[in-house]
């Protein structure tokens, strides 16, 4: 038998020496006094130095666990109420939004009936039968009657909108590397279940993806590709959606405007020529405040004056350049607060809070992510190579745990 050869099993066991896990491992593992768990030598898989272990257990391994229960939790296809699977269904049964906007979607065939949602442009929808120039259809879990004149049918129209995304897979850790080569420069890592969206997939054993870790290559071997539409939604998901962003905006508005504010009463005794004046815009000239309090509020504030600030990888310098996890570490150490410089570790530290109950401050963890928690469902993060650190929606992607050490 190949002692390399990968083998699954169903459960989790953690003993003295002893490991059973749903996640792919190499026969030739080694446990050591607990639980140690080492993940297929291929080179574009790659355990994470970084992590913690803690009362035996690897966090790695910790990660990966959690990831695929994330995974298992995902549903790949949507199903309408009548629960007739969308990927059942034959591209001559499906439609496309043909609008510059959107479309509503009536309870009845007749355009005085009531509006139960709306289609946008692109939104794909299933559709059921066609009556007197309308299509019942469904798409999401909005359910009614369109007029036919707002969607195409044409499978060419079907095709344009799908969009191409990769789920990593069976990798642990998988590398983004600049180049389509094993041992190009790499960029970012992504864990089990994390999301890539696919830009090219002519080169054999090779993907091009982009994702908020980097954009670059990464081996076919480990991802499973699905293509994804966008559906409809409801009347009450239609307003849902828009609170949710009328309130990501006023955070976003006051989150610039603080540091607005702190700009302008800054200013620089070292020099007054135009070519100073002219790079005090750099992050190695900006002023900042220093860290007051020891409050969840006091950790958001400090942390949104660095957005702008660029991302490095494997990086801890708030000015200079910090990767996610090191961004995080640093901005509470400026708090006095130790964290680890992982963000699987992260997911230990302080204690848990549901997404219902987040404060400014939580330490928000997603796969292979992590960021802190600025209120009005936003974030603050050292999101990629091209955004640097940034400000975005707390839901932009699954979000795995929120810790809370404030």
């Amino acid at each position: 038998m190949n002692r390399n050869r990968k083998f699954q099993v169903a459960s989790i066991s953690l003993a003295a020496g002893m490991l059973v896990t749903g996640a792919n491992f190499t026969s030739d593992a080694t446990p050591i006094a607990g639980v140690t768990a080492m993940v297929s030598a291929d080179q574009e898989v790659v355990s994470d130095n970084s992590y913690s272990t803690v009362s035996g257990v690897n966090l790695a391994l910790a990660d990966i666990i959690t990831d695929a229960q994330d995974a298992a939790s995902e549903v790949e296809v949507t199903t309408n109420k009548k629960g007739a699977k969308k990927s059942d269904k034959k591209e001559e049964d499906l439609g496309v939004a043909k609008v510059n906007d959107y479309v509503n979607v009536r309870k009845k065939a007749s355009k005085d009936s009531k509006v139960v949602g709306k289609l946008y442009k692109n939104n794909i929808a299933v559709i059921e039968k066609e009556k007197d120039g309308w299509y019942k259809i469904s798409s999401g879990n909005v359910e009614g009657y369109v007029k036919d004149d707002f969607i195409s049918t044409k499978d060419k129209a079907v095709a344009k909108v799908g969009k191409r995304i990769a789920t990593v897979k069976d990798a642990g850790t998988l590398k983004i590397r600049k180049k389509a080569k094993k041992n190009s420069e790499v960029v970012g890592l992504v864990a089990d279940g994390y999301k890539l969206s696919v830009e090219d997939e002519s080169k054999k054993g090779w993907i091009k993806v982009s994702s908020n870790e980097g954009d670059g290559y990464v081996s076919s071997d480990y991802v499973k590709v699905k293509t994804k539409y966008t559906y409809g939604e409801t009347v009450k998901e239609e307003k849902a959606r828009l609170k949710k962003e009328a309130a990501a905006a006023a955070a976003k508005a006051a989150a610039e405007e603080a540091n607005n504010t702190s700009a302008s009463t800054s200013s620089s005794s070292s020099s007054s020529s135009s070519s100073s004046s002219s790079s005090s815009s750099s992050s190695s000239s900006r002023s900042y405040q220093a860290p007051s309090g020891g409050s969840g509020s006091a950790v958001a504030s400090y942390a949104c004056q660095f957005v702008g600030n660029p991302y490095v990888w494997g990086g801890t310098s708030l000015t200079n350049g910090a990767d996610c996890s090191g961004f995080v570490m640093s901005v509470y150490a400026a708090f006095g607060v130790s964290l680890p410089h992982s963000s699987a570790a992260d997911r230990g530290v302080g204690y848990a809070v549901s997404t219902s109950n987040m404060q400014p401050g939580d330490i928000v963890c997603y796969s292979g992510h992590v960021a802190i928690y600025i209120g009005g469902g936003q974030i603050v993060h050292a999101s990629n190579s091209r955004d640097g650190i940034k400000i975005s929606t707390a839901s932009y992607r699954n979000i795995v745990a929120v810790r809370r050490i404030f």
